[in-house]
């Protein structure tokens, strides 16, 4: 049932981004779309109005410190409101730990980890006000690191951090925050770095989709639907009570318990 309220969705031109603001358009009444992107902005808005409901379009780019700030304002000058966060943008490249530049490291850490903390900080008193929820994306890289992958467990592991010390100042604001750290996902990049990697590894990219999981020890990749849905949850009056958690959904990828 959709209630009148205000879902923010970073990183929403493409992938779980996208797949999540469709969710959300099921649920809340207007669903704003940040992303650098904003022709494929204006494809997910389109689909957003076919479900239902409002939309307004961000096209900005969280690493420069000044755009959070427009698109809290935006917001709040159009709908008045914001009822819940969901901090979504950002790949950080997968490079090898010993072959990355300061400015490969810098350029992941500035739009994942700082793009959410300042988002999330100058649109804290707004959640505050409507006792909304924040979530904030993380990745399974966090919990089990290798050489390639170094930045982006770094900034997944500290996204979880981040996440945590939000929730402990929304135990007293009234604002619930969580993670989400999802596992390996088929999404356009996902299919986009196979096709470039599988011919240097003599496979077809069928060959490399259907090998990866195997290789993880999964079953098959996961679909961006299936995360939305988890946000959906995070974000619904049934998970008030759920803040300060790393909810993992991967498929069975991380061993450990």
């Amino acid at each position: 049932m959709r209630t009148n309220s205000v879902a923010v969705v970073t990183g929403a031109s493409q992938g779980i981004g996208r797949a999540t603001a469709l969710r959300l358009a099921r649920d809340f009444s207007s669903v704003v779309l940040a992303a650098r992107n904003e022709e494929e902005l204006k494809s997910t808005a389109a689909a957003v109005s076919a479900i239902g409901a409002e939309s307004l379009v961000c096209a900005l780019d969280l690493r420069e410190p000044q755009s959070a700030e427009t698109l809290v304002k935006n917001t709040l000058d159009r709908f008045g409101r914001i009822d819940a966060l969901l901090n979504i943008a950002g790949a950080v490249p997968q490079i090898n730990l010993f072959e990355m530049t300061d400015a490969q490291w810098e350029d992941g850490i500035a739009l994942k980890l700082h793009g959410a903390r300042r988002l999330t900080v100058l649109a804290w008193n707004a959640l505050k006000a409507s006792k909304g929820s924040v979530v904030l994306i993380s990745g399974s890289a966090a919990l089990d690191p290798k050489p390639g992958f170094a930045a982006v467990a770094a900034v997944n592991a500290a996204i979880i951090a981040l996440a945590k010390a939000f929730a402990e100042q929304g135990i007293k604001d009234g604002v619930q925050v969580n993670s989400v750290i999802p596992g390996a996902v088929m999404t356009g990049r996902r299919q986009s770095f196979f096709e470039k990697w599988a011919p240097a590894h003599n496979l077809t990219v069928e060959e490399a989709v259907k090998k990866f999981p195997e290789e993880v020890g999964i079953a098959r990749f996961g679909r961006p639907e299936e995360i939305a849905d988890l946000m959906a949850f995070l974000v619904s009056p049934q998970a008030k009570w759920m803040t300060g958690a790393s909810v993992r959904m991967d498929g069975g990828e991380i061993k450990g318990i």
